[in-house]
């Protein structure tokens, strides 16, 4: 639903998603370097469960062993919910209201801007994009998307089946996408494409 479509004032709210690989990151950058603020929900959880984050003592009562000094040990927690719907929905039950009200501190604090992006990863997967004037889905394509992901540290033909098994598939994406951002090109030919879209929002009101 466009923001015209609903009656809402204020700034144009942009879901930015994408499947793993595809430069969702590098795109939220150049959104920044634009001067649009971007809520990242990612960093958001990393911060709310580093050293001294406010999130630790709960996932720690949760899921006993799963924190130190230096927050929580991630492949300790990902062992203690993996394939386990029940012990996953307890700790999204900790995790996802607190990033909500630090997304909706986000969103109060840059009203004035006439677009935000909130960077969203699972964002049709967890349904929040009901809540959105418009989303963009970063997308390139299958053989470059797969390039990328294998060239990183620790990843393996194997844990990438089992990430994208777990993703609404790409093409899904971009059929209910409102804009789709073509990453598969050169760095020059994104950002041309970000720029013409914050263009065309930032005028949305």
């Amino acid at each position: 639903m466009t923001k015209a479509a609903s009656g809402k004032s204020g700034p144009f709210v942009l879901g930015l998603t994408g499947s793993i690989g595809m430069g969702k990151s590098t795109v939220a950058g150049m959104f920044r370097e634009l001067g649009v603020p971007v809520f990242d929900a990612d960093a958001e959880v990393h911060r709310l469960q580093g050293p001294g984050g406010e999130l630790l003592a709960a996932i720690e009562a949760a899921f006993p062993g799963t924190t130190g000094p230096a927050g929580v040990d991630r492949g300790a927690l990902g062992a203690a919910v993996f394939g386990d719907p029940h012990a996953l929905a307890r700790l999204e039950a900790i995790v996802h209201p607190v990033v909500a009200n630090r997304r909706a501190a986000f969103l109060r604090a840059e009203a004035a801007h006439p677009l935000l992006i909130l960077d969203i990863p699972l964002l049709y997967e967890k349904g929040g994009y009901r809540e959105l004037d418009g989303v963009a889905v970063v997308s390139a394509p299958p053989a470059v998307q797969r390039e990328r992901v294998l060239a990183r540290e620790g990843m393996s033909a194997e844990k990438f089946e089992r990430i994208l098994a777990l993703q609404v598939p790409d093409s899904k994406k971009r059929e209910r996408a409102d804009f789709v951002i073509d990453t598969g090109t050169s760095l020059e030919a994104t950002r041309a494409q970000v720029c013409a879209l914050v263009t065309k929002l930032g005028r949305a009101e």
